[in-house]
């Protein structure tokens, strides 16, 4: 999927304003090459985005009708729900949108392009629906393609979802090219794709297609940089996801991975048997399991470790957490977002051979 002109979003987050619920809103807001004009979401009425993500001067509006008169030509849906499902009660706000001629964005599994009640709208107000989850029409499967000479693949895998796997890869992505080196982003999921401007929803990918998807994309990838930054998905060991972790593991074939873990949070992201628990596992038996599943293809090491350190406000707290988990995995460990990624990217670098 290519990259139109950019655009002028407002983004719908109604009552889901979280960094979790709203990971794709917080996504686009902080690497989206498109202007924001508003975040709509009531709940957060007469607020500005710069109070959680500073240097991001965008007004919270409680109505659509509000958002208008500040020139958005698209709606993007800015959660990324379980199961991708479209709320109900957005139904009305995104029929406005489309009745004001507005495009509208949506990365959920539920495809908004083939609704019975939407689609005609659009056709009606001359605005395109773009699903961003739409898997490709291209099905191969994994042909054992090798790298290109002088290239470099690195995946990022996390010890759950939403942990920020896609950040972590956009951070040294930065970081390499602040160095002079030439640097992609393979996006996986529908967030990075918005970003982007090209990758696929790997989630939505028939699972005997999966790595074969992979390999084409990190091929594609590869042409467009020397160091290739994989996004990850899901993690090795959660109940629903963990199906992607592996055909990403074995379909992308890296030279390194990145592990990416979120200190304090204790439990997978996956509440849907009341009273069910499924922790964390540790992270140093963690990390030597995803290296002997990579082996059963190519042989990969978790080169570096990147926290994601939010639930620890005190910037001395997670410097120390740093250093803590540092000792525990011996290996190089930083938050890239707080902390900035030059320091986990030369070390990555270097262990890669770079």
């Amino acid at each position: 999927m290519g990259r139109t002109a950019p655009r002028r979003l407002v983004i719908l987050t109604e009552g889901q304003w979280s960094p979790h619920s709203a990971k794709t809103a917080h996504g686009m807001i902080r690497y989206g090459p498109d202007t924001v004009v508003a975040v709509l979401d009531s709940s957060q009425a007469g607020r500005n985005v710069a109070e959680d993500l500073p240097g991001h001067d965008i007004p919270f509006v409680a109505t659509l009708a509000e958002a208008l008169p500040l020139g958005p030509d698209a709606l993007l849906i800015g959660i990324a729900p379980t199961g991708g499902r479209l709320p109900d009660q957005w139904r009305a706000t995104i029929l406005a949108a489309l009745g004001a001629g507005l495009d509208v964005l949506s990365g959920l599994h539920t495809f908004l392009g083939d609704d019975p009640e939407l689609a005609p709208m659009a056709t009606a107000s001359g605005a395109t629906i773009v699903d961003f989850r739409r898997p490709p029409e291209r099905l191969e499967t994994a042909v054992g393609r090798l790298h290109g000479p002088g290239k470099r693949v690195i995946l990022a895998v996390g010890t759950d979802c939403a942990v920020g796997k896609k950040t972590v890869c956009l951070e040294l992505r930065r970081a390499a090219r602040r160095a002079g080196q030439s640097a992609a982003f393979v996006a996986t999921g529908q967030t990075g794709i918005m970003i982007e401007g090209w990758g696929v929803a790997v989630d939505r990918v028939i699972s005997d297609f999966l790595q074969g998807t992979v390999e084409w994309m990190v091929e594609e990838g590869e042409r467009r940089g020397d160091w290739v930054l994989v996004e990850g998905q899901g993690s090795l060991d959660h109940p629903a996801y963990s199906s992607v972790t592996l055909g990403l593991i074995h379909g992308a074939t890296p030279h390194g991975m990145v592990m990416v873990h979120m200190p304090g949070l204790t439990d997978h992201d996956f509440d849907h048997v009341p009273g069910r628990r499924f922790p964390i596992p540790p992270l140093v038996p963690f990390i030597r399991i995803h290296e002997e599943i990579a082996a059963l293809v190519a042989p990969a090491k978790v080169v570096a470790v990147a926290l994601n350190t939010r639930l620890y406000p005190d910037d001395a707290d997670a410097r120390r957490l740093c250093g803590q988990i540092e000792a525990e995995t011996g290996l190089p460990t930083d938050d890239v977002v707080r902390f900035g990624p030059d320091r986990l990217w030369a070390a990555i670098t270097t262990a890669l051979g770079g």
